[in-house]
């Protein structure tokens, strides 16, 4: 028929490899939403949490931050054994002793950590024990005065 439409192609609902569709599975605002990224973060503002209630005038005068890897000028030295975080130390203010310029900065490293943890149990216990060494050598205590749980060879 001359004007009539040819056939139609068959749209494919599917991708070509046979994984089926591709796309979000669980909507936003589930906790089964967040990456594996967002829990990672979660668990270290919990570790700091866990900390504020005996040192939340420390704690203000301290930023905290996750990386995914220590940066490679970090790793020059093959022998050390991977860092798991750093801290940046900060800057006092010249017009003001008492007060820092540039807080200090505990920087931890989410795959590092990640790898050494079997569970998000273990995760979680490796990170606050981060968090406290990490804490401990901002405000030069020992790791035990900032929490008297901590216990040594964690890792």
């Amino acid at each position: 028929m001359p004007g009539a439409p040819g056939p139609r192609r068959r749209v494919r609902r599917r991708d070509r490899h046979g994984r089926g569709l591709r796309g979000r599975l669980v909507p936003p605002g589930v906790p089964l939403y967040r990456t594996r990224a967002q829990q990672f973060d979660d668990m270290v503002l919990d570790a700091v949490a866990r900390l504020e209630p005996r040192w939340e005038a420390e704690l203000a005068h301290v930023e905290f931050a996750v990386q995914e890897v220590p940066e490679a000028e970090e790793l020059a030295d093959d022998s050390s054994p991977l860092p798991l975080a750093r801290v940046v130390p900060g800057s006092a203010d010249p017009r003001n002793p008492g007060r820092p310029a540039t807080p200090a900065r505990i920087v931890v490293y989410r795959r590092p950590l990640m790898a050494r943890a079997e569970d998000d149990d273990e995760l979680s216990d490796l990170v606050f024990g981060v968090v406290v060494e990490e804490f401990a050598s901002v405000l030069g205590l020992d790791p035990e005065t900032i929490d008297p749980g901590y216990r040594e060879g964690f890792d």
